[in-house]
C-alpha cells in the first residue's frame, strides 16, 4: 500500500529521502557534563612548496560522559551554525577544495556539459488522468524548475499552468515546491514551498480559475495538504522544533491560521505523524509511524469535523498500512509473524486486528512491498531474489493470477500513478542499468503493454553498448550478497578497471538497479559501476533488513568490504582502482569502511554522511533522533552505547593512513547536520598519517538534497566525478 501523497514519514537518513537533522545542538542528555574551559589551537604542518594548505580547525575540548565513560570531543563547537568562526572554517575548506581541484576545472566543466547535454531540455512527464483532467509536469529549455500543468478532458485541450516554479524561484538561492494537490471540485490548488532547504514548507493556495494566490499562508509544514470533500477544508502536518512531524491541523480556507483546529498530536517522540486520502477519496487517514509500529485513524472526507477513529491501536512490533475499497479497509501487515508482510481486509465498522481476514498470505521467500486496488483487479508489487515483480489477480476469478514479464536479468519495476478504480489498465515504470526509465500502460485483461515514454538520452547513446550483470559475493558468514554491475561491453577481467562501488544499506531501503544517464560519463571512460545490495536494505526480503540494523548493524559494513574483495578477486579491479561512494546513512557506511579497511580503496566520496553516531543519538534535541532508536539503538542503554561506539566513524578515527576522500554536505541540511562531516574532516586532518587528498565541500545555500533546480545539482556531481577521474589518472 502506498502510504500517501502528502506528508509521509520517511526514514531519517535517506539521501533522496531519509536522516537526522536539527538546529543548534544542546547537551542536555543524561550523564553529559559541561564544556571545559580549555581552548587549543593546532599548528599547521610544514608547507610543501606552492602546495595548497588545508585549514586547521581550532581544538576546544569538550567532555561527553555517559555510562561512566568519557569522550573528549575537540570539535563540538562546530555545532554553532551562526558562529562566524564556524562559517569561516567551512568557507576555508571550500576554498581549499577549489585550490586542490583547480587542475580539474576544465574537466568539471566538460563533465557538467556532458551530463546536462544528455538531458532533453524541453521535456514533460507522461500525463495521468484524474477527475476529468490530465496532469503532468514539463520543463522548458534552459529553465531550472518544473512547470506543473493540466488539461481538461483531453491531451489536445488548452494547457492550464498551475504553478510555474521558475517564476516562483526568481530571486531565491534555493527553491523547492511540493504537494500539488487539487481540490475535489478542480478549482483550488494546495502546494508547499521551501526557500531554505530545511524541508519546512509554507502551504499556499491558488484559485486555478482566476490565477489568484489566496491570502492563506501556513508555515512550518511538510508541504502537503489533504482536501476534505467540501472543497474548503484541508488537513496538514506541522513540524516541531526538532523537525519531527508531530501535529495534524484542520484549516478552513479564508479563516486565520490561529483558528486552525488541532486534530491530532503525536506525543510519543519516537513516532512521526502524517495525513493522506484513500484512493477511494472517501476517507482521510491520519497515520503515526515509528520503525517498528504504526497506528492509523480515519475521518469521513464528507464530514471533516468528525472525531478521528482508531483503526488498530499501536503495538510494538505490529506494522501495518491502510487503503480503502468498497466497504473494507485493506491492510498490509506483518501481523502474526508475517516477516515479509501479507494483505488483509476488514470492515470499515470493525477495524481492530481480530476482525482482519487474510487476502494474500505471507510467503517466506517473497516480500510484499505494495498493493494497488482496482475494481476488477488487485496488483501486488513483490520482491523476490532481489528483484521487483508485479503480480496481477482478478477478484472474481482466482485462477487469473500471473506475473508481468520484463525479460531482463537485473532491473527495477514499480507501480506508478493509478488514480482510477474502474480502469483495466495498470500504469507501471520500468528501468534497468542499461534501459532508460520507461512508463508503460498494461492492459490486465489482454496482457498487452504499451510503452508511453522512454527517457530520452540526447546524443549518441546506444544501450547495446553497455552490459549489465548480477553477481553474488560471499560474505564472511556465508551469506550471498547480490551485486549489480554495469560497464561498457568488451570489458576485460584483468583486474585493471577503475570501479565505483555504491551502497546504502539502512532503513530497509532497497537500492534498485536503475538507469542513470549521468553515470555514462564514468562508464564511457572505462569505469565499472557496482551496486552492492548489502544487508540493512530490503532487496532480499524483510529479514535482509533485520540482519543489518541495531546489534547486527556491522553486517552492513562487512558486507560492503566483502563485495569489494570479491570484485578484486574476480578481476574487475584492484585496490589502486577501486572507489567507494555512499550518502547519508550510506555516508556512515563509507566512514566505517574507511576506518576498517582504508587500504582497500583508492578514494571515497561520503555525501551528507551520518558519522557522529553516538553524540547525535544521545542528543534528542537534534531533529529526528528519537525516531531513530529502533534503527540504530538507544545509546541511553549501555549495550547499545557500547556497540554504536565500536563503529561510529568519528569516534574511531585513528592515527593511520586513510584513502583519498571527498566529503560533501549542505549548511542547511535538515537530516544529517553539516557539523557531523565538518567535525569528522577536522579530526581526520588531525589524526591521519598519509598525504592523500582530504577534501570537504559545503554547499552554503542547500540542505540534504544539495542544490535546487534541474541542472545545478550536476555541478556537484561533476566535482565528484572529477575527483574519481583525477585519482584514476583519467584527464579527459
Amino acid at each position: 500500500m502506498k502510504k500517501a501523497q502528502n506528508g509521509t514519514t520517511a526514514p531519517a537518513l535517506l539521501l533522496s529521502a531519509c536522516l537526522l537533522a536539527g538546529t543548534a545542538c544542546s547537551t542536555t542528555q543524561p550523564g553529559t557534563t559541561t564544556e571545559t574551559a580549555t581552548t587549543e589551537q593546532t599548528t599547521e604542518a610544514p608547507a610543501k612548496a606552492d602546495a595548497p594548505q588545508p585549514p586547521v580547525a581550532a581544538k576546544k575540548p569538550k567532555e561527553l560522559t555517559a555510562h561512566g565513560h568519557t569522550r573528549i570531543d575537540n570539535y563540538y563547537w562546530m555545532n554553532e551554525r551562526e558562529n562566524p568562526e564556524v562559517i569561516a572554517y567551512l568557507n576555508a575548506e571550500n576554498a581549499y577544495t577549489k585550490q586542490v581541484m583547480a587542475d580539474t576545472e576544465a574537466l568539471q566543466e566538460k563533465l557538467f556539459n556532458e551530463i546536462v547535454g544528455r538531458i532533453k531540455q524541453t521535456d514533460e512527464s507522461v500525463p495521468y488522468k484524474k477527475n476529468g483532467y490530465f496532469y503532468y509536469t514539463r520543463f522548458e529549455a534552459g529553465k531550472e524548475y518544473p512547470i506543473y500543468a493540466r488539461k481538461k478532458g483531453g491531451l489536445d485541450a488548452k494547457e492550464e499552468v498551475m504553478i510555474n516554479a521558475n517564476e516562483r524561484a526568481e530571486g531565491k538561492s534555493y527553491y523547492a515546491a511540493a504537494g500539488m494537490n487539487v481540490s475535489p471540485d478542480n478549482r483550488l490548488l494546495a502546494f508547499g514551498e521551501d526557500t531554505v532547504s530545511r524541508r519546512q514548507y509554507t502551504l499556499r493556495f491558488k484559485n486555478l480559475q482566476t490565477g489568484e494566490l489566496l491570502p492563506d499562508r501556513i508555515p512550518n509544514t511538510t508541504g502537503g495538504a489533504v482536501w476534505a470533500n467540501d472543497n474548503k477544508t484541508v488537513f496538514y502536518t506541522m513540524k516541531d522544533p526538532a523537525l519531527r512531524s508531530f501535529k495534524i491541523f484542520r484549516h478552513t480556507l479564508g479563516t486565520p491560521t490561529s483558528q486552525d483546529k488541532e486534530v491530532y498530536h503525536e506525543a510519543d517522540e519516537t513516532f512521526s505523524t502524517f495525513v493522506y486520502k484513500t484512493k477511494s477519496e472517501k476517507y482521510i487517514i491520519i497515520g503515526s509511524s515509528s520503525t517498528l509500529s504504526q497506528e492509523y485513524r480515519f475521518v469521513d472526507a464528507a464530514n471533516p469535523t468528525a472525531t478521528p477513529k482508531v483503526i488498530q491501536p499501536r503495538e510494538r512490533g505490529l506494522e501495518y498500512s491502510v487503503d480503502h475499497y468498497g466497504d473494507s479497509f485493506y491492510i498490509r501487515t506483518n501481523k502474526d509473524g508475517a516477516t515479509n508482510f501479507k494483505l488483509m481486509k476488514t470492515p470499515v465498522g470493525k477495524t481492530t486486528k481480530q476482525n482482519w481476514k487474510e487476502v494474500i498470505p505471507h510467503r517466506p521467500d517473497t516480500y510484499l512491498e505494495e498493493a494497488e486496488i482496482f475494481k476488477d483487479y488487485l496488483v501486488l508489487q513483490e520482491r523476490k531474489n532481489g528483484l521487483t515483480e508485479l503480480r496481477v489477480k482478478k477478484w472474481n476469478d482466482p485462477k487469473t493470477d500471473y506475473y508481468v514479464d520484463f525479460g531482463e536479468e537485473a532491473y527495477t519495476a514499480g507501480i506508478s500513478i493509478n488514480p482510477d478504480f474502474d480502469s483495466k489498465v495498470l500504469r507501471y515504470v520500468y528501468s534497468s542499468l542499461t534501459t532508460p526509465s520507461s512508463t508503460f500502460d498494461y492492459n490486465m485483461e489482454t496482457k498487452q503493454k504499451t510503452l508511453l515514454k522512454e527517457q530520452e538520452v540526447v546524443g549518441d547513446f546506444d544501450k547495446n553498448n553497455y552490459e549489465a550483470k548480477r553477481i553474488y559475493a560471499t560474505a564472511k558468514d556465508g551469506t550471498k550478497i547480490p551485486v549489480s554491475l554495469v560497464y561498457r561491453k568488451g570489458l576485460k577481467l584483468d583486474g585493471n578497471n577503475p570501479t565505483l562501488q555504491y551502497a546504502y544499506g539502512s532503513y530497509g531501503i532497497s537500492m534498485n538497479p536503475g538507469f542513470s544517464s549521468v553515470r555514462l560519463s564514468l562508464l564511457d571512460r572505462g569505469f565499472v559501476y557496482a551496486i552492492a545490495h548489502i544487508r540493512g536494505g530490503q532487496e532480499m526480503g524483510r529479514q535482509w533488513y533485520e540482519d543489518g540494523k541495531l546489534m547486527k548493524k556491522k553486517n552492513t559494513f562487512t558486507d560492503f568490504i566483502d563485495v569489494s574483495e570479491y570484485l578484486i578477486e574476480q578481476g574487475y579491479t584492484n585496490p589502486d582502482k577501486l572507489f567507494a561512494q555512499g550518502g547519508s546513512a550510506g555516508g556512515l557506511l563509507i566512514g566505517v569502511v574507511a576506518n576498517m579497511r582504508p587500504n582497500l580503496y583508492k578514494g571515497m566520496h561520503a555525501a551528507v554522511p551520518f558519522v557522529d553516531v553516538v553524540t547525535t543519538m544521545l542528543d534528542t534535541s537534534i531533529p529526528l533522533t528519537t525516531g531513530e532508536f529502533d534503527e540504530w539503538g538507544n545509546p541511553a542503554n549501555k549495550d547499545a552505547y557500547d556497540y554504536m561506539l565500536s563503529y561510529s566513524p568519528y569516534d574511531n578515527v585513528e592515527a593511520k593512513d586513510y584513502p583519498n576522500m571527498l566529503v560533501t554536505t549542505g549548511l542547511h541540511d535538515s537530516q544529517v547536520q553539516y557539523f557531523e562531516p565538518a567535525k569528522w574532516v577536522a579530526k581526520l586532518r588531525e589524526m591521519k598519517t598519509d598525504d592523500n587528498l582530504l577534501l570537504f565541500q559545503t554547499n552554503m545555500e542547500a540542505g540534504h538534497g544539495g542544490a535546487s533546480g534541474r541542472f545545478q545539482p550536476y555541478r556537484e556531481t561533476a566535482l565528484q566525478y572529477a575527483f574519481f577521474l583525477k585519482l584514476a589518472g583519467i584527464t579527459e
